[in-house]
Formats: structure tokens, C-alpha cells, sequence
């Protein structure tokens, strides 16, 4: 069933997808073709009418620049209006209107009116009288107030000669001496006809508004002066688009015409444009029957090749459940249903096998607990028997572990006089050793004593060897101070003569005389030094031949020292050896004692182990004994568990015989 849900929702779902898309693009793209289209056939049929109006224009322009016209009507402005002058102007007038409309076939009605609105003459029936006036009229002022150019006059249903005729009209001043003022009637079935030659499509329609959305021409001429129902705002007439959609769904294309100023416009409702389009939604609808139903077989036919088998494999399996192992499949594709099907057979193959291999087993499990029953009661009587026999042998083993640990005791009291002996003598050896390592320790020392004392004597026999030394370098010192104080001497006698041969000079000689004055300060700073090095070298020779006394008198001192550290070792090495022989001697005797405490930890031990073997056999005969009432108490338990074996191979059987193979 899901298999089925899931064909039957995703053939419909992808077949309603892709015609609600195709729908909404053709119904976009003839949308915008159509208004493409419209815009372009009322922009077409706009500038035709721009056409029509500029003829229009034209005729107004010839009869207002008609020189005889114009000639007929200042004679007619200067002559009595109640003279038969004025009447003959008047009726030569009418004459030449009558003229210009009758070649011109489109003009309804042409009228002259003065400056202050009265009917000068005219052409047609109807009309205002002679002495009425239009001033005050509405298109009157229009035409004044554009000065010149020319007025166009909306469409009225009566006309603007009250004749019952509906008419649109162009005014114009004419500009001469009389200041006149000429209208211009045009029947407005030609705009009527121009609107029928027109077509945007079905339920379509076009009509001429002006600026302030009252319809001028429309198919239907009771509608005339009513506002139009396609409002235009200000806003969209100064756009460059000229089209929009209106919040019912209609596609509006306007044109503003630069003559009139008029607007032309197309109105069509988008359902009608999409009409045809929505063929492609029933076609989609159609289709999605034929899916639904194509949907419908492909679930039958997985319900049959899938489901049934399915459920055929599902009963076998519920069977097998019951205990029935003969149930197989049997399918023969090769298919994934075929592949489970022989699966499930081998599956019950191996099952089958499995209860028969199990039965088998289960059968010889029930001989085998049969023997354990007879051989677990044959090894309980034994037990029985091996219990009684340890008894009697624990007996005896007790007797004769009493009697071990009282020798026991005896050896353990020996052995522990023994170790009291071996401690005494090996505190003493402790003792001599330790002697012994101090007396080797001190004659060590004394030698080291000896070595460092030599060694001193060496050093101070060194040191006076190089204080004389030194003594004679103070004597080298002085006899150099005494070479530089006469040098000095010297040098001021250079200085005392230099000085003199500069005085000798003069002036030239002054330079001279102060270099003299500088080396005699030298000479006399060099005196001065040389006289204080000379003081600190005779103290340095006093102080070297004090230290030549003191040395002199702590050679025979050092050497006395020598003398009696010599006997001092002498002595040690006395005691070392006679503290050796006692050493050796203390050895001797801990070697016998050492001998009996062996001999003695051999009869302890020999006790020991008769003790140990006798505690031993005790334990033993009492292990023995607990295990033979274990191994009772496992037989009796053995008994229980065959007879419980024998009952669960029992069960066995009886589960195993449900299964039918």
C-alpha cells in the first residue's frame, strides 16, 4: 500500500506541477505579448487620430485665414447691423460657410460668434438666436483663454448647436480688426468609426477620454460626458510606460495625443487573453485523470508482483513459528522476491537439520545421565568406606605429634643458649674490629701527618730561598732609583742652563725659557717620586729581612714536629698488630662455637621435621578424611544432578517431538 501511495502521489503530483507551470508561463507570456500588442496597436491607431486631428486643425486654419472671409467680416463689423448692407455682408457670409463645409463633408456645423459670444453667422440647422450670447459658456471661455490657438471642444450628446446631433468641435480667435471668434463642429461618429476599426481582442474595448477622464468618444454613445470607467492619473499619463494592470486584472494601453490632447485608450480583460491558455490547464487535468489511472494499474500490478508474495512468505514464516519445518517457498524468479523465497528455504533447511541433530544429541544425553546414575551411586557406597578408614589413621597421627612437639621444645631451649654464646663473641670481635680499624685509621692520619709536615718544611725552605730573592731585587730597585735621582740632577742643571741661553736670547729665547721652566718641574716631580719609591723600597727591605728571621727560626720547630709525628706512627703500628693476633684468636673460637650451633640447628631441625611430618600426617589424615565426606556429599549431589539430567532430557524430547520435520 505505501508502494502504491507513493506511485499514485508522485505521477499526479509531477503531472500537476508541470502543467501549473506551464499554464502560469503561457499565461505570462501571452500576457505580455498581448500587451506588447495593445500598447502598439493603440499607439498606432493614436497617432492616426493625431492624423485626423492635424486635419482637422487645418480646415480650422484655412477658414480662418480665408482673405474673404476675413474682408466680409471687417465690412460686416463697420456697417449698421439693421442696414441692408449689414444683411447682404451677412448673407454673402453664410454663402461662402455654406461653401467651405459643403467641400469639406466631415464639418457639421461652423459658426462665427463675436468677441462678447454673439452669433455673427453660421452654417446648419438649430443654434443659438441673434441677440442670444455664449460668454458664459464654459467652452466659450475655453477658446478665448487659449488665445489663438486652437480649442478643441469636448463631445456633447446635443451638439453645441442644440440640433440633437452628438459633435466635438475646434475653436479659434480669428485675429483682425474684428476680433471674432470661429467654432468648428465635427459629427462624433467619426471618432465612432475610427474606435470600431479597432480591436484588442475579445471583450475588449476603446475609447477617447480627456484630461479630466470624461469620455469624448466611446462605442456606445450614451456614455458620452460620463466619466470613463479607466481612471488615468496624472502620475501615469506623464510615464514613458503607457500600460498598466488594474486591480480587477485588466491590461490598460493608453496614448496622449500631442494635437488634442486627448487620450486614447484599450482596455482588455487578462482572462480573456488567456483564454486559450487555459486549454493547457484542462489538458492537465486530463492528463493527470490518465496518470491518476496509469497510477492505479502500476499499484495493482505492485500488489501483485510484490504483496501477494510478501504475504504467501509471511504466512510460510508464521507457520514455521508453529513448529511446522516441511513449509517451503518455492519461488522460482530470479528476482529479489524469488531471492528472499530461497532464502527462506534454505533458511528452514538449516532449521530443520538443526531439531534433527538436536533430537539426536538430546537421545544420547538421556543414555549418558542413565550410566552417570549408576556410576555417582557405585562412587558414593566407596566414599562411604574411604571415610571410615581415615578416621582410624587421624587417630594415630595425633598420637604421635604430641610426642614430636615436646622433643621440639627441648631442641628450641638449646638452640636458644647457643645464640646467647654466638652473640657474647661477636660483640666482642665487634669490639676489636672496631679497635683495630681505629688504631689502622690513626696510623693512617699519623702518615698523611707526616707527608704534609715534609711538605711544609719544603715550602718555608722555598719561601726563604725566594724572600732572598726578593731581598736582592730591592737591592737592584735601589741601585735604578739612585741612576734616575741623578738624572734628575742632571736634568735640572739642562733646565738651569737652557734657561740662562734663553735670557742670553731675549725676546727670540722666551719660547725656550718656558719649555726650560717645564722641564725643570718635571725633574723636580721625578725627585719627589723617586725619593718616595726609595722610602717603600726600605720598608719592603726591612719587612723581607723580619721575615727572614721568622723563618729562620720556625725551620728547627717544624723539624721537632717532624720527629715525635714519626713516633707517634711508630706506636700505632704497635697497636694494630697486637689488636690483629687478638683478632685472630677471637676468630678461632667462633669458628668452634659457630661448628656446635650448626650441629645443634641440625638436631632442631631433625625435630622440627618430625613435628612438621607428624603435624602433617595429622592434617593430611584429616583433609583426607573432610574430602571423603566432600566427595560423599558429591556423590550424593552427582546422584541428584544425573536424575535431574534425566528429567531436562526427558523435557527435551518432549519439545523436540512438537516439531514437525
Amino acid at each position: 500500500m505505501k508502494l502504491f501511495l507513493m506511485f499514485f502521489a508522485s505521477i499526479l503530483f509531477f503531472v500537476m506541477v508541470v502543467g501549473a507551470i506551464s499554464y502560469f508561463v503561457s499565461k505570462d507570456v501571452i500576457k505580455n505579448n498581448m500587451a506588447d500588442s495593445s500598447l502598439q496597436t493603440v499607439t498606432q491607431a493614436g497617432q492616426k487620430l493625431d492624423f485626423l486631428y492635424q486635419t482637422f486643425e487645418d480646415l480650422t486654419l484655412q477658414v480662418m485665414y480665408n482673405d474673404d472671409l476675413q474682408k466680409l467680416l471687417e465690412k460686416m463689423s463697420k456697417l449698421d447691423p439693421l442696414s441692408y448692407n449689414a444683411a447682404d455682408t451677412s448673407h454673402q457670409l453664410t454663402e461662402k460657410l455654406n461653401f467651405v463645409a459643403f467641400s469639406n463633408k466631415v464639418i457639421k456645423t461652423l459658426r462665427i460668434y463675436s468677441s462678447d459670444g454673439k452669433l455673427l453667422v453660421g452654417t446648419g440647422g438649430g443654434g443659438y438666436e441673434s441677440d442670444a450670447s455664449v460668454s458664459d459658456t464654459a467652452w466659450f471661455k475655453q477658446i478665448n483663454e487659449a488665445g489663438g490657438k486652437a480649442a478643441w471642444l469636448d463631445s456633447k450628446l446635443k451638439g453645441y448647436s442644440s440640433d440633437s446631433t452628438s459633435t466635438f468641435g475646434i475653436g479659434r480667435i480669428i485675429s483682425n480688426a474684428t476680433s471674432a471668434v470661429l467654432v468648428v463642429e465635427f459629427s462624433t461618429d467619426i471618432l465612432k468609426t475610427e474606435l470600431g476599426r479597432m480591436t484588442l481582442g475579445e471583450n475588449s474595448s476603446v475609447v477617447i477620454t480627456n484630461s479630466s477622464n470624461i469620455n469624448i468618444a466611446t462605442p456606445d454613445m450614451t456614455e458620452l460626458e460620463k466619466t470613463a470607467n479607466i481612471q488615468l492619473t496624472k502620475e501615469q499619463l506623464e510615464e514613458d510606460q503607457n500600460s498598466f494592470t488594474t486591480k480587477d486584472d485588466h491590461l490598460v494601453a493608453y496614448y496622449r495625443s500631442p494635437v488634442s490632447g486627448w487620450n486614447l485608450i484599450g482596455d482588455v480583460p487578462v482572462s480573456s487573453m488567456v483564454k486559450k491558455a487555459k486549454k493547457i490547464f484542462n489538458y492537465t487535468l486530463i492528463v493527470a485523470f490518465f496518470a491518476a489511472i496509469a497510477a492505479l494499474l502500476i499499484g495493482l500490478f505492485v500488489v501483485r508482483m510484490i504483496g501477494r508474495p510478501l504475504i504467501n512468505l509471511r504466512n510460510l514464516m508464521q507457520q514455521g513459528a508453529m513448529g511446522k519445518l516441511t513449509v517451503r517457498a518455492n519461488y522460482t524468479t530470479q528476482d529479489e522476491i524469488g531471492q528472499l523465497g530461497t532464502s527462506f528455504d534454505i533458511m528452514m533447511e538449516k532449521i530443520t537439520g538443526l531439531v534433527q541433530q538436536t533430537s539426536a544429541s538430546a537421545q544420547q544425553v538421556f543414555e549418558t545421565a542413565a550410566e552417570l546414575t549408576n556410576s555417582s551411586k557405585t562412587t558414593a557406597n566407596a566414599a562411604r568406606e574411604i571415610a571410615l578408614a581415615t578416621e582410624e589413621i587421624s587417630g594415630g597421627a595425633a598420637g604421635l605429634a604430641t610426642e614430636s612437639e615436646r622433643g621440639n621444645e627441648l631442641t628450641q631451649h638449646i638452640g636458644q643458649q647457643m645464640k646467647n654464646v654466638i652473640a657474647a663473641n661477636f660483640e666482642m670481635g665487634t669490639a676489636a674490629t672496631d679497635v683495630q680499624s681505629s688504631s689502622e685509621l690513626g696510623t693512617k692520619y699519623m702518615a698523611e701527618l707526616i707527608d704534609k709536615t715534609s711538605l711544609t718544611e719544603e715550602m718555608i725552605r722555598s719561601m726563604v730561598n725566594k724572600v732572598d730573592n726578593l731581598k736582592d731585587s730591592t737591592r737592584s730597585i735601589r741601585q735604578i732609583l739612585d741612576v734616575l735621582n741623578n738624572m734628575t740632577k742632571q736634568t735640572n742643571i739642562l733646565s738651569l742652563n737652557a734657561t740662562i741661553e734663553a735670557a742670553r736670547a731675549g725676546a727670540a729665547g722666551k719660547g725656550f725659557m718656558v719649555v726650560a721652566d717645564e722641564i725643570r718641574k718635571l725633574a723636580d716631580q721625578s725627585k719627589q717620586s723617586i725619593y718616595v719609591v726609595g722610602q717603600i723600597t726600605e720598608k719592603i727591605q726591612i719587612e723581607i729581612n723580619e721575615t727572614v728571621k721568622v723563618l729562620s727560626t720556625a725551620t728547627p720547630i717544624f723539624k721537632q714536629q717532624i720527629q715525635a709525628v714519626k713516633e707517634a706512627d711508630t706506636i700505632f703500628q704497635q697497636v694494630t698488630a697486637h689488636m690483629g693476633g687478638f683478632i685472630v684468636q677471637l676468630s678461632t673460637v667462633s669458628d668452634s662455637i659457630s661448628t656446635l650451633e650448626q650441629s645443634q640447628e641440625v638436631l632442631s631441625d631433625a625435630m622440627m621435621n618430625v613435628s612438621a611430618v607428624a603435624e602433617e600426617s595429622l592434617a593430611t589424615s584429616q583433609e583426607v578424611a573432610s574430602l571423603s565426606t566432600e566427595q560423599l556429599s558429591i556423590s550424593n549431589g552427582l546422584v541428584r544432578l544425573s536424575e535431574q539430567l534425566d528429567q531436562l532430557s526427558n523435557s527435551l524430547n518432549e519439545t523436540l517431538s512438537k516439531f514437525e520435520v
